[in-house]
């Protein structure tokens, strides 16, 4: 086997990715809407019936709206029909009124 070598240092003018997060108002808003999208799945999770509830994944969160990711057609069909209980429920935990999306995950 071969020996692992040690991380190089940082280059001068670096940061570690916690002070470049720190720093940095796009990734900082990117990081919220990141945990905003997996608090609303948090949610939902609850409502889905149990063969959607492992292939629904949290998708982007942006100013148009909130995306779910699902593996296939049928799957997204039936999530689609879940929508307004979904919404129903967001709203009574408090998030705002959103247009969800449902995309088909390649």
């Amino acid at each position: 086997m071969s020996e692992r070598k040690p991380p190089a240092p940082p280059s001068p003018g670096t940061w570690a990715l916690g002070a470049a997060l720190d720093r940095s108002a796009p990734l900082t808003q990117l990081l919220q809407r990141l945990k905003q999208s997996q608090q609303r799945l948090a949610v939902i999770r609850e409502l889905l019936p149990d063969s959607l509830r492992g292939e629904v994944r949290a998708g982007p969160l942006d100013e148009a709206g909130w995306t779910l990711l699902v593996p296939g057609g049928a799957a997204a069909s039936k999530l689609r029909q879940l929508l307004p209980q979904l919404q129903a429920a967001l709203q009574a935990q408090g998030w705002p009124e959103t247009v969800i999306r449902v995309r088909v995950q390649a």
